[in-house]
């Protein structure tokens, strides 16, 4: 991926940042505590709003 594209990617974003592996930890550790222990059958995006609204 050419350093263009990759920016044209990330400035599609809500966020305005590329995610990293901390952000998919962070949901993950979430989604194994107590806290969400009501949510079922969800699909969940890491994508920093990237598919906002598709």
């Amino acid at each position: 991926m050419t350093p263009e594209c990759r920016q044209q990617l990330i400035a599609r974003t809500l966020v305005g940042r590329a995610g990293t592996p901390q952000d998919v930890a962070a949901m993950t550790i979430f989604l194994a505590s107590e806290q969400a222990s009501y949510i079922t059958g969800q699909v969940i995006h890491v994508n920093g709003g990237a598919a906002f609204g598709r």
